[in-house]
């Protein structure tokens, strides 16, 4: 894999404002126009969710794209109904302690991408924490709220 054709995502457990379209948008400007073929996305909220959802819907229009979501916690078998295969629990994750769990998955996320989509509204929270982490490591990101 190489980390220039690699997306995350951040964003906050609730969307407040209807950016499916736009998310859409982005995606596929990222697969057209950057040659973007890996997406990591984790599965904490909503965002989480509609990017997962939009990921699966693009597949069929761009079978060259791989969508993998990206686990904090150690998969049940409620994960495994609702991702099936399209889930990856990177190795060391096992020996993190639960309340660290979601920081060192996405600082994983952050290390294997050069694109990180975000969607961040309030100043505070996970989510404006690690599109700071994605700006501060150089990474291309790009605001779904502006």
């Amino acid at each position: 894999m190489e980390k220039n054709k690699t997306c995350c995502f951040f964003g906050h457990r609730e969307v407040t404002h209807n950016i499916r379209p736009k998310l859409t948008s982005i995606i596929e400007k990222l697969i057209t126009e950057d040659s973007v073929t890996e997406f990591y996305v984790g599965n904490q909220g909503q965002f989480d969710n509609m990017v997962y959802s939009v990921l699966k819907e693009l597949k069929a229009k761009y079978p060259q794209i791989r969508y993998t979501v990206v686990l904090a916690y150690m998969p049940d078998e409620h994960i495994q109904e609702v991702y099936g295969e399209d889930t990856l629990f990177p190795d060391g994750m096992e020996n993190v302690p639960k309340k660290f769990a979601i920081s060192k998955r996405n600082d994983w996320m952050i290390q294997q991408s050069c694109f990180a989509v975000c969607y961040v509204h309030k100043i505070t929270g996970g989510a404006a924490k690690f599109r700071e982490k994605c700006i501060k490591k150089k990474l291309k990101v790009i605001d779904i709220y502006q």
